[in-house]
């Protein structure tokens, strides 16, 4: 009791430093549950924002940070402690000692703001809580769980796991393609009601730290910003403002460097670097892991650095690697300023701040500016070295000095053809083949690795339809469920359509089946379960065998993944002639739908095993927002695969499903007098 006591007083002492009025601050949720936070300052808006997302998901945001605590392992056990030590081998902390002074005032006060409200919101419910002693949490803690997500949008996990897993080359994935996202944009000349036209869909996991989450920040400072952030975000990263919208979409240069290291040969802990022996800086990791019964038990682990970054030893050598996360903090810094943008030169000015670490930008404003660029943080880089292998770690010349400017990077803005495109393919395919940038004009170092997908080619094949688009037919291409004629695959999957059935009777009705196939996913349509199934077979086996995907694919594999899935359709469902409707499902708690697409369709959906030989959705279209921008208005539709809220008794827990199975979306407003007509509950947070 009298530790509860202190540490009670502990929290007011924290908050007493507060500069956040909470009365100052409506939160206003709408039919869907949406928060509409409105506040004097954006200080007190993200305090607002910090509340409204915690009483959601606050068991989400914890986990965000229990790493900067020490304390995911002692959570999650041998699964959460990964994470702390990786915050450690990242060196998260002293990044953001050594650049916290590069932020801005505004963005700091944002953070304090939100900072505020996230352990007002633990002190008040302590219950909720899940690792004790972790809050209150400060400004610099939160900066550190930032960059830690920071490093794993720039590709530091799947390097670590590979360093780790003495995979030291990248694999090669023989998936269908990327799950992706998708962004288009038209000018008011291809359109037919004369509105400029912006689609933010991206792919994104349904559930988790990486799933959108809704929300709508006004102050009296000049913040309206209605879109998508991920748990433990102050500001949403995706959306419109009343002028001006974007989204990102994931995109695929070379950002990380990898070094092997000469290593000393009676010394480990020294490696030759420009002829002299130099140390490495070792230390140790101390976490603590809980086991089974609550035991939690300490651990120590080696973390070592080299002068390119962070080192791991493993069974084929000793192995530093670098990249732009180590050294740069001010993702925060510039999505904030790209929120609070009016205009194309205001937002072209937020990007020159240069802090994202990767992410395609696809932009639309009121004044009928389209804009695409394909951000990342991109060394200057030696040519004489070959940048996308393993790098020599014994010379300062292979040592990263500076990184590319904006100007530097692939661009367009308002093409001559009225359109612009992406969907994770190349950044020189953005738009029409005349108003193409040039790959021949940008540095070879780059290294954007996925050139096409299904969903390029598709939107390629459906634009050449229309001289003007309606708002309908921006809807048709945006849920889209049809592949291309070829499908696209990194092997070759198209040869069971030239097979003639009746050479094959024991599995003659399957062939019949996917030859007569449109391609399309519909919930009504036989084929779409019947491909997926033959796909995931004919994949796991072209991985097992290590089949060359440069040539062609056995006839003894396919007909073995064909067999595997007439087998799979008797034993699950008692027949093979099953419909989409009864294969694929959309599911929350108890409720259930229907859901149709697959991967790498324009509308994508990603599954995994559900029961009974049914799949369900679990990435794929996540936050969807069609905005419509007029002279003097802007329109906008959104709608989530759930809800806003993660809570099972909550009734916005499923309450979008039905919308998004069927295509539909919620109508949305930036308009305070419209907002407050329609809401459900406004209070304050505490």
């Amino acid at each position: 009791m009298i530790f509860r006591i202190i540490i009670i007083f502990v929290f007011f002492v924290e908050l007493s430093y507060s500069q956040v009025e909470p009365l100052n601050i409506d939160i206003v949720r709408g039919p869907y549950g949406t928060p509409h936070i409105f506040a004097k300052t954006d200080k007190e808006t993200a305090y607002g924002l910090a509340w409204a997302h915690a009483e959601d998901d606050f068991k989400t945001i914890q986990q965000t940070f229990l790493p900067v605590k020490n304390s995911l392992g002692r959570y999650l056990g041998k699964d959460g402690v990964i994470l702390d030590y990786v915050i450690q081998l990242l060196r998260c902390e002293k990044t953001v000692d050594a650049h916290y002074n590069d932020l801005s005032p505004e963005v700091i006060n944002v953070i304090e703001g939100y900072v505020e409200g996230i352990n007002a919101y633990a002190l008040y419910h302590p219950e909720e809580v899940l690792v004790k002693n972790t809050f209150p949490i400060s400004v610099k803690e939160y900066l550190v769980g930032f960059n830690l997500v920071i490093h794993f949008f720039s590709d530091a996990g799947d390097v670590i796991r590979d360093l780790f897993g003495n995979k030291i080359s990248p694999l090669t994935d023989s998936t269908l393609t990327s799950i992706g996202s998708n962004a288009f944009a038209f000018r008011r000349a291809k359109t037919k009601d004369g509105n400029t036209y912006l689609n933010v869909n991206t792919h994104q996991p349904l559930e988790g730290p990486f799933a959108w989450y809704e929300a709508h920040l006004v102050s009296d400072e000049g913040w309206n910003m209605l879109g998508g952030l991920f748990p433990g975000a102050p500001m949403p990263f995706i959306g419109t403002n009343e002028n001006l919208g974007w989204t990102h979409t994931y995109n695929y240069p070379d950002l990380i460097d990898i070094y092997q290291l000469q290593m000393h040969p009676k010394n480990k802990n020294q490696y030759l670097f420009d002829d002299k022996w130099v140390d490495l800086e070792v230390s140790k990791a101390k976490l603590k892991v809980k086991l089974k019964f609550g035991i939690t038990i300490p651990v120590r682990k080696e973390l070592l650095w080299s002068k390119y970054g962070p080192v791991v030893r493993n069974d084929s050598g000793v192995f530093s690697f670098h990249l732009n996360a180590l050294e740069n903090i001010s993702a925060i810094d510039q999505w904030y300023h790209m929120n609070k943008s009016s205009n194309y030169e205001e937002f072209r000015e937020a990007l020159n701040i240069m802090g994202i670490p990767r992410f395609n930008i696809m932009y639309a404003d009121r004044e009928d500016n389209i804009y695409y660029l394909s951000n990342a943080q991109l060394p200057v880089r030696d040519t004489s070295y070959d940048w996308e292998g393993l790098l020599p770690g014994n010379t300062s010349k292979t040592c990263i000095g500076e990184y590319h400017k904006l100007a530097d990077l692939p661009q367009l803005l308002n093409p001559s053809q009225g359109y612009l495109f992406n969907t994770n393919n190349s950044p020189f395919n953005c738009a029409h083949n005349m108003d193409n940038p040039k790959e021949e004009d940008y540095s070879a170092t780059f290294s954007f690795r996925e050139k096409i997908n299904n969903r390029s080619l598709r939107f390629e094949e459906l634009i050449e339809d229309y001289d003007k688009i309606s708002y309908q037919d921006f809807m048709d291409i945006k849920y889209d469920q049809q592949y291309p004629t070829p499908i696209f695959c990194p092997f070759e999957i198209n040869d069971v359509f030239e097979y003639n059935s009746v050479d094959y009777p024991e599995i003659k009705d399957l062939i019949d089946i996917i030859q007569s196939w449109d391609k399309k996913a519909d919930t009504n349509n036989l084929g779409a379960a019947q491909w997926y199934m033959y796909y995931s077979f004919l994949n796991e086996s072209i991985i097992n065998v290590k089949h060359d995907i440069d040539s062609a694919v056995p006839d003894s594999l396919i007909v073995d993944a064909l067999n595997k899935t007439k087998s799979y359709f008797f034993d699950k469902f008692g027949r093979i002639d099953v419909l989409f409707v009864d294969f694929q499902k959309h599911v929350r708690g108890d409720v259930e739908f229907p859901v149709s697409g697959l991967v790498d369709m324009i509308a994508a959906t990603s599954t995994t095993s559900y029961k009974d030989g049914m799949v369900k959705a679990v990435s794929g279209d996540s936050y969807i927002m069609l905005v419509r921008y007029g002279e003097d208005k802007v329109d906008i539709e959104t709608v989530l695969p759930y809800g806003v809220s993660s809570h099972p008794d909550s009734p916005h827990f499923t309450d979008q499903m039905y919308l998004y199975v069927n295509h539909q979306r919620k109508k949305m407003s930036l308009d305070k007098d419209v907002i407050l007509k329609n809401a459900t509950k406004i209070y304050h947070p505490k």
